[in-house]
């Protein structure tokens, strides 16, 4: 373990004001911020996660899920332990909530050996929450940069906006956690905001980074026809080409409700698809519906996917390979 001093903190008093996300925690000595994370400890914040690593494999990108930046590639993953959310269905509970995780020291120039030997054109900062682990992100993307590896954040968006464009200029493609469209839902379930993710999404879209954004559509919480157009139509105002993934929950951690209705996710799929450019669905395995990047413009499958299997039918740099219209997408 080694600790390292954390960015974005400013003194007062005895007590230290952590302002890397939108909890701006007032963090008293011998205490951690609400992430559970970043610890006060004689006046100076260290990042306790610093470099330790919980997960570690190569994956498809679609597994991110990311459809429209380098299709059919495989990316190295890996995570850590703590988040800045308490969502109560949370998959990856056992590292994002356990801050005692089971985990290995690895140095950021270990893991761009690491994708190097394994000829990955990219890292993925992913399974748990990249922004709280914000420090070893930034020291790992630029030393990536540096060989021409890419970066990838897969991340709830929940940061301030002065960290966030500072890293931004690393990262090339951001899958954005939308959770719900409800604000106050967003702060009694996950302990949350739902305008700062907002923000991130329109910051980081028009700073160049290729952005995607997931909706977990939970039974009982945000399966709400209304609610999941006003999502779509958001998503929309920023761009409608940004690829919107609408995934079905399944129980987990503290949340017991049934799995999402299938039903009603391809109603929002059919009707989510009038207002944007590709909507995506997701954990459907038995239904092709929605897995396939189909030309807005002329209905040509342009990529076809079964599960993680990916091909590139007719897309040529990043356009329709037929009609010519912009896909968005990074190949």
């Amino acid at each position: 373990m080694q600790l390292k001093e954390a960015s974005f903190y400013t003194a007062e008093g005895s007590a230290l004001r952590c302002s890397l996300c939108p909890h701006n925690c007032l963090i008293s000595d011998d205490k951690t911020g609400i992430c559970g994370i970043r610890s006060n400890r004689g006046g100076i914040l260290y990042s306790e996660n610093y470099g330790r690593i919980t997960s570690l494999a190569m994956d498809p990108i679609e597994k991110k899920p990311l459809y429209h930046f380098y299709p059919g590639s495989q990316i190295l993953s890996i995570g850590t332990m703590g988040c800045n959310l308490k969502c109560p269905y949370c998959q990856n509970w056992s590292i994002s909530q356990n801050n005692s995780a089971s985990s290995s020291y690895r140095k950021p120039e270990e893991i761009i050996a690491i994708a190097v030997d394994n000829n990955s054109s990219a890292i993925a900062y992913t399974y748990s929450e990249p922004v709280v682990w914000y420090e070893y992100v930034y020291d790992t993307s630029s030393l990536a940069q540096e060989r021409g590896i890419k970066n990838v954040m897969v991340t709830n968006g929940f940061i301030n906006e002065k960290p966030l464009l500072k890293i931004l200029p690393l990262i090339d493609a951001m899958n954005i956690d939308l959770k719900c469209y409800d604000e106050s839902n967003y702060k009694k379930i996950h302990k949350g905001g739902l305008e700062p993710v907002k923000e991130s999404i329109r910051i980081a879209h028009e700073n160049g980074c290729l952005v995607e954004v997931t909706t977990l559509i939970v039974t009982g919480l945000n399966d709400n026809f209304s609610e999941m157009m006003d999502t779509a139509e958001f998503i929309a105002s920023v761009d409608k080409r940004i690829p919107w993934h609408i995934s079905r929950y399944h129980p987990s951690y503290k949340y017991n409700e049934p799995a999402t209705n299938v039903e009603f996710m391809l109603d929002v799929y059919e009707a989510a698809s009038g207002i944007l450019d590709f909507v995506y669905t997701g954990n459907l395995h038995s239904i092709s519906t929605g897995s396939d990047t189909v030309c807005p413009g002329c209905s040509n499958t342009v990529i076809s996917r079964s599960g993680y299997h990916t091909v590139i039918k007719d897309l040529k740099e990043g356009r329709c390979g037929n009609c010519g219209y912009d896909l968005g997408v990074r190949a």
